[in-house]
């Protein structure tokens, strides 16, 4: 996990994945305007979280976290930022 910086952020947001499609790991990056408790997990097309990226209290900011899906099957995954005021899910695609 980076982050990248502390620039005046007001609203929680859950950016674009890139690349998208991705083979084998992709970037998913995500603002927090206030001091929080993050989740930032990775499903499956039937909801099966697959894998938890971040399960902390963070600072203010913008993040980065690389995502390598090597040891996973080609096809349609969602990545779901969670914190006490914001949950948004997104759909990301795994192409070998």
């Amino acid at each position: 996990i980076t982050r990248i910086d502390n620039k005046i952020i007001n609203k929680f947001k859950l950016l674009d994945n890139y690349p998208n499609p991705f083979n084998p790991s992709t970037s998913l990056e995500y603002e927090i305007p206030e001091v929080c408790f993050v989740t930032l997990g990775i499903y499956d097309i039937r909801g099966k979280e697959i894998l938890t990226l971040i399960n902390e209290k963070q600072h203010k900011g913008r993040y980065s976290v690389s995502f390598n899906a090597e040891g996973l099957n080609s096809g349609v995954y969602f990545y779901r930022l969670m914190t006490e005021k914001f949950c948004l899910t997104k759909k990301m695609v795994l192409l070998k």
